[in-house]
């Protein structure tokens, strides 16, 4: 494998081990402290408590090229005036297995937020962020597993195939009605399907929210499963997005199970967190010898037969 590929894994494991901590590493005071103490701006502060958490404090080429660009400060402003934020509530309640409530992210909480960047020599950039101040968000927990959000990660993660869609779509997975809510809402999209296979997930959503979607008339909501709803392709949908996973590692093996799918239907399909996914994908076969762009990735994971593709996942 070639240096840089070996550094992606690397990094990728890095922060990974920050994502996977409950709450911030550091506390504001104390990065307040830090960067009073070395004269730096609380952002460049933050930055180097990061790479001595990870034992790169003294590599400045890794800090320019790799942490710098991966890691910003994020406007709570910007989020609070989404639409869907400004203009849905939330209640406290239960349903089944699932619970409507709020979750926190603490100051200097280091969350995902946006898409891995690939760069022409290879690198990958994940896109992460923080708050300096708390940032509720709200969440659906299943058996007090956190399960369905509206962060500013799928904010930022379903902004281009929001734009994308026109005309009749269908929505795979319902989450907190995010897509479909955005969707609705332009003048070019007249009607939202919305595939939920899960009664209680279905029930939460039509008595807690969609009342509250000033273009409810537009959403029609069907229990079934994705996989079975694709089986016969319905030529007057225009437009399909699948949000079926939580994130990469659950995510990979459906969305390799909807591309031969996707194929016999006319309107194009588009995935959530799929550049993502094909980042990732890229990585494994990398390790193989494999040297491809994402597009050609794309490609093998179309063709490849089933039995390589669950060699390769499973290393």
């Amino acid at each position: 494998m070639n240096p840089i590929a070996e550094e992606n894994l690397r990094t990728a494991a890095a922060f990974a081990r920050l994502l996977s901590l409950d709450g911030p590493l550091y506390t504001a005071e104390e990065v307040r402290a830090f960067a009073a103490d070395c004269g730096l701006d609380e952002h460049g502060a933050f930055l180097l408590l990061l790479a001595a958490a990870l034992g790169r404090e003294e590599d400045r080429t890794w800090q320019r090229e790799r942490l710098a660009p991966s890691v910003r400060v994020l406007d709570p402003a910007v989020y609070r005036a989404d639409p869907y934020y400004a203009g849905i509530r939330f209640p406290e309640i239960a349903r089944g297995r699932w619970r409507l409530t709020h979750m926190t992210y603490a100051p200097y909480q280091l969350i995902p937020c946006g898409h891995t960047r690939l760069t022409p020599q290879g690198v990958e950039l994940p896109r992460l962020g923080y708050f300096t101040e708390p940032f509720s968000y709200p969440a659906v927990l299943e058996k007090e597993r956190e399960w369905m959000t509206v962060t500013p990660n799928e904010i930022a993660t379903m902004a281009a195939e929001i734009g994308e869609a026109r005309g009749n779509i269908a929505v795979l997975g319902l989450g907190l009605g995010y897509f479909a809510f955005m969707c609705a809402r332009k003048p070019q999209v007249s009607r939202v399907t919305v595939v939920e296979r899960d009664p209680d997930a279905i029930a939460l959503f039509r008595e807690q929210l969609l009342p509250q979607f000033s273009d409810a008339r537009k959403i029609q909501l069907i229990r079934a499963d994705a996989f079975d709803y694709l089986a016969v392709p319905d030529p007057a949908v225009d437009f399909v997005f699948a949000d079926l996973w939580h994130d990469v590692g659950d995510g990979l093996p459906l969305y390799l199970r909807l591309l031969p799918l996707a194929a016999r239907w006319r309107a194009p399909f588009r995935y959530w967190i799929e550049e993502d996914m094909l980042i990732f994908l890229r990585g494994l076969l990398l390790e193989e010898g494999r040297e491809m762009d994402l597009a050609a990735v794309k490609r093998w994971a179309q063709t490849a037969s089933g039995e390589e593709i669950k060699r390769i996942i499973a290393g």
